[in-house]
């Protein structure tokens, strides 16, 4: 996948020493020695191996923006403003930038020197980049207000679920899944992966027809309507996302399907029924990431009292381990601001304190990897159009995102779950040989 609608430039005079050669000295205590990546800087000078990936700085705002956020953040920050540009291939690049920190042992965690940051102010200095920090980017979110508040929640699914309806439907496939496929192989169709994993979604609910289930932030609706069309269910489903709630009710009437899929617009936390009237299963995909960690048991007594004694719930969620729970600065702060993975064991303790008794664990970390290459394919070939609606500097930001998460899936620096759980309290219909 191209990282840039222009190829690496052909080989041209340079400016010997130059900016680039100040800022790979410069940079030596940061990256560990010689710089890992070939450096051309905006007065054409280069340095670095000239064999390694070509990462451009086009002004000397990108200096400015590193010196007030050193690290992934203001990488970021210039990445997405055009302030930095990799050429060719932008997952080669990452993974080769981030083979060569595990060589030498760059955590990324530590505060850099009092030295190392003299001399980078020095050179600074001497090319005339100091100042204030650049604005920063109108994609980067800036949401207010308490933690995981009702009101905050909104604004941060909005700020990531409500670019468009076309947008997505660019990148994913037709039902709109926004969530890890299960795959057949490598080579399944996007589609059909899809369709598998909503369909072993229902098939470990046990769904029947006329039986009643609750689909907890049910997305652009892609699981509550394949329960019902395939296995008859009655499906209630529940998001804060109005673009998504006015997609799926268009879908429903345009099926058919008002007497089996109710969509409300409402808090997960305002979903549960009356004593006597539970649901008969629970789903909730990939929405558990988005509650928080001080409200993740809210969120698992929800599931536990939504369903009914002996009914089953699913979710799929994922996981991560080591720093940075919430992804990491770039994820943070560009694409899902307040997001909380954690190992998929400690989310499973959670549930377990919220009465729910885990049955089954289905680790799907390398379908994710698959699932996103689909979308990257898609996004890819409809770039002009995605540039259209949301701009350049917004689709930047998506080519890092979906990049980078497939690295991250792949490299298993994070995971992908499905926990299969039941109410107690009256007999539950598992099977005795799971042939999901």
């Amino acid at each position: 996948m191209s990282a840039s609608t222009t190829d690496r430039p052909s080989a041209a005079p340079t400016a010997a020493g130059g900016v680039a050669a100040q800022l790979a000295e410069a940079l030596r205590p940061f990256v560990g020695g010689d710089l890992p990546v070939r450096l051309r800087a905006w007065d054409g000078s280069e340095a670095g191996p000239a064999d390694a990936p070509l990462v451009e700085i086009r002004t000397p705002d990108a200096v400015r923006r590193l010196l007030w956020r050193p690290g992934e953040l203001g990488a970021a920050q210039a990445y997405v403003t055009g302030e930095i540009e990799v050429h060719g291939d932008l997952d080669a690049a990452l993974t080769h930038a981030f083979a060569v920190a595990k060589e030498r042992n760059l955590s990324g965690g530590g505060r850099p020197s009092a030295a190392a940051m003299k001399q980078a102010l020095r050179t600074a200095k001497d090319l005339g980049v100091l100042g204030l920090p650049p604005a920063h980017p109108a994609s980067q979110a800036r949401i207010r207000g308490r933690l995981h508040s009702k009101l905050r929640d909104i604004r941060s699914i909005s700020h990531h679920y409500d670019l468009s309806n076309e947008f997505y439907s660019l990148i994913l496939e037709p039902s709109m899944a926004y969530s890890s496929g299960y795959h057949s192989s490598p080579e399944q169709p996007l589609e059909e992966a899809q369709a598998a994993k909503l369909s072993l979604v229902c098939r470990k609910l046990g769904l029947e027809p006329g039986m009643r289930l609750l689909d907890v932030g049910c997305g652009w609706g892609s699981l509550s309507l394949h329960a019902a069309e395939h296995f008859g269910a009655k499906v209630v489903g529940v998001t804060i996302a109005a673009e998504q709630k006015k997609f799926i009710d268009a879908r429903i009437a345009e099926r058919g399907l008002q007497d089996r899929v109710e969509i409300r617009l409402q808090d997960y936390r305002d979903a549960v029924p009356p004593a006597g009237q539970e649901y008969d299963a629970v789903s909730s995909i990939e929405m558990g990431e988005h509650v928080g960690q001080s409200n993740y048991p809210t969120y698992a007594g929800v599931l536990h009292d939504a369903v009914k004694p002996g009914g089953r719930v699913l979710i799929q969620q994922m996981s991560r381990t080591g720093r940075w729970p919430g992804g990491g600065p770039f994820i943070e702060s560009f694409i899902a601001p307040d997001m909380y993975m954690r190992p998929v064991g400690e989310t499973v303790a959670f549930l377990e304190r919220g009465g729910l008794e885990v049955r089954d664990v289905h680790a799907m970390r390398e379908h994710y990897v698959h699932t996103v290459a689909g979308w990257l394919e898609r996004f890819e070939a409809n770039i002009d159009r995605l540039t259209e609606l949301v701009g350049e500097e917004v689709v930047r930001v998506w080519r890092l995102y979906l990049v980078g998460g497939a690295m991250a899936f792949r490299d298993g620096r994070m995971g992908v779950d499905q926990i299969l759980m039941v109410r107690p309290g009256s007999a539950h219909t598992l099977p005795w040989v799971r042939d999901f």
